[in-house]
């Protein structure tokens, strides 16, 4: 099997090392840039299998960056930062990032946190096997094989984590789904922030499909979850 590729991008050179030097150790391939703009370049000459960014960096800040990769790629990003307050963890996970880690962490927390997202994505990759490759959803068409929604044959643009949780709720359809089923089933493990990261994705989710003039309604279970209704 392939080694998995993380790039990392940290302008302290020693939480960058140390962070490579972690990662290595379990068995990633790991290639690691002192700004922003660096490894989006290195991104753009190829690609990686996952992101673990600082905030605060010179030439190209984390924010910008991983607004710049989503508008290429679902590749999964982890953010690390000193900013810690609730609206920077909302604004970097609005962005598209997969999960917020604040600095100082543990490595072994980061290294955790990165296999949690590795077996959600293999996860994925099962039950995409098992499920059909292409079906209905409302007025839109699921491809679990290229990860893809599609509207009137247009990609509506959705990211990897968005379209797991879309299609665990498909999947679940005609039931509601708990944030807490969520958080196990998609992130794969629970923290504060996701609690709140959970409704945020919806609201992400929600915006696409009224950008695309999209008749499937997602519900809200108040105090509970969601729910997506079979002919909405």
């Amino acid at each position: 099997m392939d080694k998995k590729v993380i790039y990392v991008a940290d302008d302290e050179s020693n939480i960058r090392n140390i962070i490579k030097s972690f990662l290595e150790r379990e068995g990633y391939e790991v290639y690691a840039f002192n700004d922003g703009r660096s490894l989006l370049d290195a991104f753009s000459m190829k690609t990686a299998d996952m992101l673990i960014v600082d905030i605060m960096m010179p030439e190209l800040d984390g924010y910008s960056l991983c607004a710049a990769i989503r508008q290429q790629s679902g590749v999964p990003v982890i953010i690390v930062s000193a900013k810690d307050t609730e609206s920077d963890k909302i604004a970097g996970l609005t962005l598209g990032s997969d999960d917020y880690l604040t600095k100082p962490f543990s490595p072994m927390e980061l290294i955790a946190r990165v296999k949690s997202i590795f077996r959600r994505m293999e996860l994925d990759k099962n039950n995409a096997s098992n499920a059909p490759v292409s079906s209905s959803l409302g007025d839109l068409t699921i491809n679990n094989d290229l990860k893809t929604v599609m509207k009137d044959g247009k990609d509506i643009g959705l990211t990897g984590m968005e379209f797991s949780l879309l299609s665990y709720l498909f999947q679940n359809r005609n039931r509601a789904v708990s944030r807490s089923e969520l958080l196990d089933k998609v992130w794969g493990f629970e923290t504060d922030v996701e609690t709140r990261a959970t409704d945020d994705m919806i609201k992400r989710i929600r915006k696409k499909l009224s950008d695309v003039s999209s008749n499937l309604k997602i519900e809200t279970v108040w105090g509970f979850g969601f729910k997506i209704q079979d002919g909405d």
